[in-house]
């Protein structure tokens, strides 16, 4: 069994340094990111969602479900671990 688990951590592990060589380089300002979506955002977020600050527009204006979804997460685990707290820790 533990051979087993050995050789899947192994494998993972190949699999994801295989997976990491196909990532651009960090700070490589030809990535999609920069290349497509940003000059989107810092021009249209005025208009699309009506605040200036641009920050604030992506967050809460082009990925507002995607950060509800990361706030219901945290929450979760907050009020999850509150309660553990208020009962001693006893599972």
């Amino acid at each position: 069994m533990k051979r087993l688990a050995f050789l899947t951590v192994i494998i993972i592990g190949i699999l994801l340094l295989w997976a990491e060589s196909d990532l651009p380089r960090f700070g490589d300002p030809d990535t999609p990111s920069r290349t497509y979506v940003a000059g989107e955002y810092l021009e249209r977020s005025l208009e699309d969602t009506g605040t200036e600050n641009v920050v604030t527009a992506i967050l809460a204006g082009y990925r507002g479900f995607d950060t509800l979804g990361e706030l219901t997460v945290v929450f979760t685990g907050f009020v999850a671990v509150t309660l553990l707290i208020r009962r001693g820790g006893r599972l």
